[in-house]
Parts: structure tokens; C-alpha cells; sequence
């Protein structure tokens, strides 16, 4: 028989040495259904605000940024609207407006307000005041 690149005579040697049983559980062991996955990832920090690109980019393009106690406060916002059951939330926290989708705990756009021509928000199902 030729050994393959004169160290192993087989497959099975070649397995034997670099899977053997023990990384071989470890690597079984390790792995998780998608359903794990999902639910690690669905539970690890619920409360967590995200900002979709269109706000993100409207906070760039007008310099905003948030101090992380303006931050909990939108958070504390939105957990209130969705105690309520709010599924479009117009949140003002100091001179900042976020029109917030609560279900999704999703930032769909952020202005300061002073720039609102007239002061409508329309789509919305609520508003919080922080």
C-alpha cells in the first residue's frame, strides 16, 4: 500500500491522529442547533436598542452622539412603550426626537428637535417623554 506523503498508510490513521475521540466529542459537543443559537441570541440582551442605517446615518450627518445616560433613557423609553403595547413610539429624550419601532427595539430615524418644520410625527402609536 503507498502511503500518502510518507507518513500515513490510511485514512484511518491519518483520523486517528488528528480526530481522535477526545476532539472529536469536543467538536460534537460544541456544536448547537440553530434553535440554540437563535435563542442565545434572542435572550442575551433583549433590552439592547438598535439604530437601522437610516438613522444611524441621520445621527452621523447631523453630529449627534448620545451620553450612555441618554442612552439608558432611551431604553427605559422604549421598555415603557412596550409595556403599553406602542408599536410605532415617537421617544423625545432632552432636545432629541427618535421615532422608534418597539417590537423590533429599532431606532428607525433620530432628529434633534428644533429641525422638525412643524412639529408633526404621523405613523406613530405613542409618544414617551424622558
Amino acid at each position: 500500500m503507498n502511503k500518502i506523503s510518507n507518513q500515513f498508510s490510511s485514512i484511518e490513521q491519518f483520523t486517528q491522529q488528528y480526530l481522535n475521540g477526545s476532539s472529536r466529542d469536543r467538536l460534537q459537543s460544541s456544536q448547537k442547533s440553530f434553535e440554540e443559537i437563535l435563542k442565545e441570541k434572542q435572550t442575551t440582551d433583549p433590552s439592547g436598542i438598535k439604530f437601522s442605517k437610516h438613522a444611524s446615518m441621520r445621527l452621523n450627518d447631523r453630529n449627534i452622539t448620545l451620553s450612555a445616560e441618554q442612552n439608558e433613557r432611551l431604553e427605559n423609553a422604549v421598555k415603557e412603550a412596550d409595556n403599553k403595547g406602542v408599536n410605532e413610539s415617537l421617544v423625545l429624550v432632552d432636545d432629541l426626537a427618535f421615532i422608534v419601532n418597539v417590537p423590533n427595539r429599532t431606532v428607525i430615524t433620530a432628529m434633534e428637535q428644533g429641525e422638525t418644520n412643524s412639529n408633526v410625527f404621523t405613523n406613530i402609536d405613542g409618544a414617551v417623554i424622558m
